[in-house]
């Protein structure tokens, strides 16, 4: 059985947040928590907080941890906010502020 966690409207790029998802992509929890803990990219820590509540959603299911691993984690792009920053001669440029879904499905290796 496989449990998941999701994490809507994160304040990240897509594109930044994928990078950190295939770097545990397919991994046991522990070497998972291990690599985001020790990374340097700003996805990390998005990604512990779901990978740890997934992990949560596994244990008041009665699942053995020890046994979990990472079988899907998925970044989808989420809605952009669409800013103005004021630029010479009362000009103003656009800008957007981009966010994302993060998906983690974890599940027991039989």
């Amino acid at each position: 059985m496989s449990y998941r966690a999701i994490h809507r409207h994160a304040h990240i790029a897509a594109r930044k947040a994928r990078l950190v998802a295939s770097m545990i992509r397919g991994r046991k929890i522990d070497d998972a928590l291990t690599a985001l803990e020790f990374s340097k990219l700003r996805g990390a820590w998005y990604f512990k907080a779901v990978l740890k509540s997934a992990i949560a959603n596994a244990e008041e299911q009665d699942a053995d941890v020890h046994t979990l691993f990472v079988t899907e984690i998925r970044v989808d792009e989420g809605p952009r906010t669409k800013r103005w920053r004021p630029k010479d001669r009362g000009r103003a440029h656009p800008f957007c502020k981009y966010s994302s879904h993060l998906y983690v499905t974890v599940d027991e290796r039989t």
